[in-house]
């Protein structure tokens, strides 16, 4: 491809982001604008990418993006678009969301492991389609700020608890699925070892080139394969070795 075509396939995909940015986006702030929003997400970045798991698509209509990010962000809840929820930290955009839960295949009997709880938005599409979800994140008013919010939306299946991630979640393993938020160097032992036979582990692995990985463990080896090229924030933690 000539750089000219390039530029232009550039500006091409800017202006349709920021026409699929503008055409999510609630114009008054209402239950209803929120709604139409997000069946438009729904319609325009999850299926249209590609995704085809119906009880993710179930969960991702259900769960109220807006109420998982802060209050000058609520118009740009529904965009294609990963948004600060303080701390240095984000909620990950709708696709990469959608496209981690699919490659989870959940079916409703599962317990599951989340590193990284942020805002609690994964967790609560989790808990839409797992029977439990524990989840961990290593930023305590985070932690405090997810759980008070997942309780009071009525979420019980979601135990949230603040520490490091990079250790898991010893006491409550092994898990059917586990699902890591932020990007480590390299895969945290702990979270292998925690992994049922069976199950499967989505994670962005790296530090200058992330990609997001699916590992599985079958017959006690443990396979990966490369789905896409991501960019997530650092796996921080006292065990992270670099």
């Amino acid at each position: 491809m000539n750089r000219n075509r390039a530029l232009l396939l550039t500006g091409m995909t800017y202006i349709l982001a920021t026409a699929i940015l503008l055409s999510c986006s609630p114009s008054n702030g209402s239950e209803g604008s929120y709604t139409r929003a997000r069946r438009k997400m729904v319609t325009t970045q999850i299926e249209a990418r590609g995704i085809r798991h119906k009880a993710t698509l179930k969960a991702l209509l259900e769960v109220e993006r807006h109420k998982f990010v802060p209050d000058r962000y609520k118009r740009y809840a529904y965009t294609d678009q990963p948004l600060p929820i303080g701390e240095n930290q984000t909620i990950s955009q709708p696709y990469i969301v959608a496209l981690m839960t699919e490659l989870l295949q959940l079916d409703g009997g599962e317990k599951v492991l989340e590193i990284g709880t942020g805002s609690g938005y994964q967790a609560a599409i989790l808990a839409e389609l797992a029977d439990q979800v524990f989840t961990i994140e290593i930023i305590e008013l985070l932690a405090h700020r997810a759980d008070s919010l997942l309780e009071a939306l009525g979420y019980e299946n979601i135990t949230v608890r603040a520490g490091d991630g990079y250790i898991g979640w010893e006491s409550e393993a092994p898990f059917d699925a586990i699902i890591v938020t932020a990007a480590p160097p390299r895969i945290p032992p702990p979270l292998l070892e925690q992994l049922a036979e069976g199950g499967r582990m989505v994670i962005p692995v790296g530090t200058n080139y992330q990609e997001l990985l699916l590992v599985e463990k079958i017959d006690g080896k443990i396979t990966k394969k490369s789905i896409i090229p991501v960019r997530f924030v650092p796996f921080t933690g006292d065990s992270i070795d670099g």
